[in-house]
């Protein structure tokens, strides 16, 4: 038997595990309902207007609407909005490069993400997210050889600490997103970064899609996504939904596409998430159109009634 053969093998095998879970589990477990939302298309900044705008499509979450710390009336009306319509805010997006190379940059970047992270607790999300970043002096996500250093790995304990202790979030976390090539790469070095940081308002956002980083990733992200959960799952916060496709070059290159072109095993991915103790929001990303994402939308909901997990 080929490697390959060896690892179609080894994720099918994964695959049918999960899948026979899913069918014997029943209707209800103490997750409840999915937790599902996408960027919404609606120019307005009535957060009223916007809140009603996540329902009329169907979603039960979303990402925070663009606010201020300083605008406390407005921070105000979001959290009573979306609370209104049963939306649940699961995070504010706080992407900057907190491993800049220049120290006057990565200063400012801090600054910003602290804001950030106020605001995320002042509204009541689930987490403010950012990446560790990287050392990458033109792309601020981009590969470098240090983000995996002792270095990088001491620096962004101490960055994810800065923000929490400037804070001290009461309702909302800070999380890092899981990344194929800096700090969080796998399961267990998410939990070795936590364990490192202790703080209880430092927590997970898991993208599984940027975990994949790997053929054998790629072709086991059944076994991936139940690692995942099993390892992390009292920890997460927040999940994004992507799908992957291997685009067939002479080197590995893996595109996203809308959910349901890929290889992710959303099937596993939707097991997980109701196998949690609390409901945790799947939140659509990186798609063009209001149409892209209502495809990837009725694709999950579509694999939402297949294992009979209700929509919130």
């Amino acid at each position: 038997m080929t490697r390959r053969d060896c690892l179609k093998t080894t994720s099918s095998l994964a695959i049918a595990s999960v899948q026979v879970s899913a069918a014997q589990a029943p209707a209800s477990t103490s997750a409840g309902a999915l937790l599902i939302g996408a960027p919404v298309f609606l120019k307005s900044d009535d957060p009223g207007e916007l809140a009603r705008e996540h329902r009329r499509l169907g979603f039960s979450a979303a990402y925070c609407p663009a606010v201020k710390i300083g605008e406390k009336e407005k921070l105000r009306a979001i959290e009573a909005a979306f609370a209104k319509e049963k939306v649940v805010i699961a995070e504010v997006g706080a992407w900057k490069n907190l491993l800049d190379v220049d120290p006057v940059k990565r200063k400012e970047n801090l600054d910003y993400v602290v804001e950030r992270m106020a605001i995320a607790d002042e509204v009541g999300a689930r987490c403010c997210v950012d990446i560790a970043g990287s050392y990458h002096e033109k792309v601020w996500y981009g590969p470098h050889p240090k983000n995996f250093s002792k270095e990088g790995f001491d620096a962004t304990v101490d960055n994810c600490r800065r923000i929490v202790d400037a804070v001290k979030p009461k309702r909302s976390f800070f999380t890092l997103e899981v990344m194929g090539w800096t700090y969080p790469d796998t399961p267990d070095n998410y939990l070795r970064l936590m364990k490192a940081i202790d703080r209880k308002g430092f927590a997970v956002h898991l993208d599984v899609c940027n975990a994949v980083n790997s053929p054998e990733k790629f072709y086991g992200n059944a076994a991936l996504i139940e690692e995942c959960f099993r390892k992390l799952g009292p920890h997460i916060k927040s999940c994004h939904a992507k799908d992957l496709e291997w685009v067939v070059e002479l080197n590995v290159h893996f595109i996203e596409v809308i959910p349901g072109r890929g290889q992710v095993d959303y099937r596993a991915y939707l097991y997980g998430l109701r196998g949690l103790r609390a409901p945790v929001p799947l939140m659509l990303e990186h798609l063009k159109t209001a149409e892209e994402y209502k495809q990837g939308f009725d694709y999950i909901k579509m694999i939402a009634g297949e294992l009979n997990y209700p929509l919130a």
